[in-house]
């Protein structure tokens, strides 16, 4: 799994981002300004930099030449419009402005990775094999068959895995922020995925919240 950079200079919102993170399969180190992340750079590589801009000394727009190659969001509290024309404009993948869900900067560091990632993309649990970028789901070897909705769920249940969702929450992310249905097709969705899966064991349902798909380590 692709490993996270995270600069941030407030120690609160940077534990809960790596906290957020490593839950759904990141592995991230912090760092809390400018001097640190360059250490840190020049030791290893990372997949994604999450970048603030108000950092002690060289902000984040100052830094972010400093980061080669490797696909920046800006994670700030610095929200105008010039703001973020201005963080885009010096080529970071995203603009993301505090205060946010964590669900949100989940959903859209996958999206940056996804678009970076040079290999394969593929989750296995149990029997089962996903291989997300070709859309293809084998069970025991053997090809199974997903309507597009059905895929879009398991989707989501795998890149958010370990963390609760709720059935408004799965709406949104699988069937689209227009989607006006009811939340109970989160319920048949989620019962047909368990059956053609056998992951009755794996998608958990979270009382009066609603589902998780639970994974080891």
């Amino acid at each position: 799994m692709e490993q996270i950079l995270i600069v941030e200079d407030d120690k609160h919102i940077s534990e809960l981002m790596r906290r957020n993170l490593q839950l759904v399969g990141y592995p991230c180190v912090v760092c809390h300004d400018g001097r640190q992340m360059e250490d840190c750079l020049a030791r290893q590589q990372f997949a994604l930099i999450l970048l603030d801009v108000m950092l002690p000394g060289l902000s984040g727009f100052d830094l972010i030449d400093r980061c080669g190659e490797t696909p920046v969001i800006f994670v700030t509290a610095k929200g105008e419009l010039e703001d973020k024309i201005q963080g885009l404009t010096l080529g970071a993948e995203d603009y993301i402005v505090k205060p946010f869900e964590m669900m949100e900067l989940i959903a859209r560091v996958n999206v940056v990775l996804r678009r970076f990632r040079k290999e394969e993309l593929c989750f296995c649990l149990g029997d089962v094999e996903v291989a997300l970028d070709q859309r293809i789901v084998k069970r025991n070897g053997k090809e199974i068959g997903l309507t597009p909705r059905e895929f879009a769920l398991l989707e989501v249940l795998v890149e958010n895995r370990n963390i609760a969702l709720s059935r408004d929450k799965l709406l949104e992310l699988a069937w689209g922020y227009d989607y006006e249905g009811e939340t109970k097709t989160v319920d048949v969705h989620i019962q047909r995925l368990r059956k053609k899966l056998g992951w009755e064991n794996y998608i958990r349902t979270v009382i009066k919240v609603g589902y998780r798909l639970e994974v080891d380590g």
